[in-house]
Formats: C-alpha cells, structure tokens, sequence
C-alpha cells in the first residue's frame, strides 16, 4: 500500500473541503412509458458555502 491508499479522511473534513470550494450536481431524469417522454426533469444546482469573500447570490429583501 502507498501513502495515498492508507489515508484516510473524515466526512466534516472532506464537506469542508467541498463546500470552500463549491460543489455542482446535474442530473437528468425522464418517466417513459412505451417510447413515450411523459416527465422530464432537469436538476442542476450549485453548494458552496457564503461568507464575506464569496458574498451570496442572493440579495436581501426589504
């Protein structure tokens, strides 16, 4: 074994580490009966954590 197979990372430190630098999840998801699309679903969303460097996307409303 190497040192990199022996490593071993705890879940927090490795959320930690997705969420400092952000995290995108895409999918696709289509019910079909008989060759026939009757839903479809697109996701895409973005995780990342907000402080002062990285301010949020979203503006408070007054």
């Amino acid at each position: 074994m190497t040192v990199v197979e022996r490593r071993e990372i705890a879940l927090v430190d490795l959320l930690d580490r997705l969420l400092a630098g952000g995290v995108v999840i895409t999918g696709d998801l289509t019910l079909r009966i008989a060759d026939v699309d009757l839903v479809r679903i697109d996701l895409n969303a973005l995780i990342s954590s907000v402080n002062e460097s990285v301010p949020s996307p979203f503006e408070e409303l007054q």
